[in-house]
């Protein structure tokens, strides 16, 4: 895909919304169990399966003592441990263009060690807990979102079993769920501190089709003291949705949730927040072609003001079967502004709760009021090496409202100023597999500005992050 992230084990977005899976029959003989592949480390913990240990003869790997610990003499109850490390170097000239005083060039690490429990009960019950520490080195501006001292990521019990036709899985407590290409659900993983739900999941899968319900309180990190994360009424994120797997040459995807915020702030709008969340998406292969098509349209209220906003995000791409496997990608992107301040209705998009590195690790791009158009090509030199050159080119949807960065912040003075051409900005991204369980990143942005940000007296930006991720 075109946007910067890697399609490698440990960091490609696995369906985060996945409940557990019945474990392998006991029954199995022993020849056919030694057939079976290793567990890779998944972008998810909770979706590893380790009970392929559980047959003497798969050959041991150091310290698989801890991946598989019985308990009891059911094979299929065990306990398996786990642990990531992410350490980013990141390197960021003018941030916020230079145009707020705080805004200075800025060079730090960003750390985020994780470790996790994961107990299976038969071949139904999973009990999973997850905890996170996540901290900056020497950055001089500490967003919520760059710091949580040792906390509970996810601590939470899921049940799967047959039902009817089909099969349910059920999940309660604080975990982590992402949509699709998490353009607007996501586990946050591009920050440093990743977003999570205190939720009640139910799902229910027969042949082809996949019914959700759910519904959540995103949690909200502080990072004053260790577990000190909490989630209330004030914010919520509920809804249902609907997979169809089949329909013509892809899937379809679509759901409807209800977003609450307290004391919500917008240029145009103050108040408590009641949006609802229409989200229809479209994705598949043809020949080698691949799209992925979403949309979403809320309604509601902010205060006494109505909500009327809308977006669009898309992904195409070919790949060419010659050396190196090269893919010409096409990212186009809009999200509604708000048109006319002071009528009694807003049009800025709330992006919720996005990845993070939909668009750039850089941040200089938030999903509200712009038009977003980014050709790339992308190189596999082998099976460990992904290499990514794009370009990208934004505007503004009016002028009559801001341009805004990632977690919607406001590029101070913009609003109602200037033209609504934005800039361009040149990405460079390589991401290597060092071994199965190890994987190097680097990426590179160049952001050239319009001159609506430069008659305010803002700066090109340039962004550089070095970062490696394991996994145990």
């Amino acid at each position: 895909m075109a946007v910067a992230g890697c399609a490698l084990s440990l960091c490609s977005i696995a369906r985060a919304d996945d409940a557990i899976s019945p474990a392998p029959q006991t029954s199995a003989p022993a020849q056919e169990s030694c057939n079976a592949k290793r567990p890779v480390v998944m972008f998810n913990r909770w979706q590893e399966d380790w009970s392929v240990l559980k047959n003497p003869c798969v050959p041991r790997e150091p310290l698989d003592g801890l991946k598989y610990i019985p308990l009891g003499s059911n094979p299929d109850t065990y306990l398996s441990l786990g642990a990531n490390l992410r350490e980013r170097v990141e390197v960021s000239e003018s941030p916020l263009f230079g145009l707020s005083p705080s805004a200075r060039s800025d060079t730090y690490l960003i750390q985020r060690a994780q470790v996790s429990a994961d107990a299976r009960i038969d071949q139904n019950l999973q009990l999973f807990v997850q905890l996170e520490d996540a901290r900056p080195f020497d950055k001089d501006v500490v967003r919520s979102t760059d710091k949580n001292p040792l906390d509970l990521e996810q601590a939470f019990a899921a049940w799967v079993s047959p039902l009817g036709p089909g099969t349910v899985k059920l999940r309660i407590g604080r975990q982590e769920m992402a949509f699709d290409l998490q353009r607007f659900i996501s586990v946050r993983d591009g920050p440093n501190v990743r977003q999570a739900y205190d939720a009640v999941w139910a799902d229910y899968e027969y042949e082809k089709w996949r019914f959700i319900g759910y519904a959540t309180r995103p949690v909200q990190y502080r990072d004053i003291s260790a577990f000190d994360d909490t989630s209330n009424r004030h914010l919520t994120f509920s809804g249902v949705r609907f997979e169809r797997q089949g329909v013509g040459p892809g899937d379809l995807s679509g759901y409807y949730s209800l977003y609450t915020r307290a004391g919500a702030q917008f240029l145009d709008a103050q108040g408590d927040e009641h949006r609802n969340v229409f989200d229809l998406r479209y994705t598949g292969k043809m020949a080698a072609a691949d799209y992925d098509v979403e949309s979403m349209y809320q309604t509601g209220h902010v205060g006494d003001k109505t909500i009327a906003a809308w977006a669009v995000g898309s992904l195409f791409g070919c790949t060419l079967a010659s050396p190196w496997t090269p893919r010409l990608g096409l990212q186009v992107d809009a999200a509604s502004g708000d048109r006319h301040p002071g009528d009694g209705r807003i049009g800025t998009f709330n992006p919720l709760f996005p990845n993070g590195y939909y668009f750039t690790l850089a941040g200089y791009t938030g999903y509200a009021n712009l038009i977003h158009v980014k050709p790339s090509f992308t190189l596999k030199p082998s099976s460990k090496l992904t290499l990514l050159f794009a370009v990208a080119f934004q505007w503004r949807m009016t002028v009559n409202d801001a341009i805004y960065q990632q977690g919607s912040a406001v590029v101070p003075g913009t609003a109602g100023r200037g033209t609504r051409w934005t800039g361009s900005y040149a990405q460079i991204r390589a991401d290597w597999t060092a071994a199965p369980n190890l994987i190097a990143s680097v990426e590179a942005v160049h952001f050239k500005v319009g001159d609506s940000i430069r008659d305010l007296g803002g700066s090109d930006s340039d962004y550089v992050g070095l970062e490696v991720k394991y996994g145990w």
